[in-house]
């Protein structure tokens, strides 16, 4: 009766070996299964590790590394940093978000791009900069970052 994502979770809080701190570890494992923490899966961890689902919610709220919702084939991060602030950062999320028709911490309708502003990624000297993924971009102007987005989207279509 357990349908292949259940099964998965269960998996999950069983290898957990639950006990008092076995939350925050339950959650960032089903998160790396699922992409994100489904409703249904929550509900599920509550009743097996008998934690009111409104403290799993606070614990998952709490940590800005869970996500109530799935995230896109490319994560588009644009730095907001000082650096990356001063110079042009956003002129880059105006760019990107006239592109991909989408604000920060959403995901474009065909599921291939999340836009996030972060803080900073650490390359003031790239300054401004994006990381698609795990490829940081920098001194870019909206132009030339759209026409790496374009890149992404053609790798989509030929099928990589």
């Amino acid at each position: 009766m357990n349908s292949p994502d259940t099964q998965k979770a269960l998996d999950i809080i069983e290898e957990e070996n639950i006990h008092a701190g076995s939350l925050v570890p339950i959650l960032q494992r089903v998160q790396v299964e699922f992409g994100h923490l489904p409703k249904e899966v929550l509900l599920l961890v509550s009743r097996r590790i008998r934690v009111p689902i409104a403290e799993i919610l606070s614990t998952a709220t709490f940590y800005a590394q869970f996500r109530f919702t799935p995230v896109g084939r490319n994560i588009v991060r644009v730095c907001h940093g000082t650096a990356c602030y001063i110079a042009g950062a956003s002129r880059l999320s105006d760019a990107l978000t006239k592109k991909l028709a989408i604000q920060d911490n959403e995901t474009t309708e065909d599921g291939l791009f999340t836009l996030e502003r972060v803080a900073c990624l650490g390359c003031c000297s790239l300054a401004p900069a994006v990381m698609i993924n795990e490829q940081v971009y920098g001194r870019l102007a909206p132009e030339k970052l759209n026409r790496i987005i374009d890149t992404y989207k053609a790798e989509t279509v030929d099928g990589q």
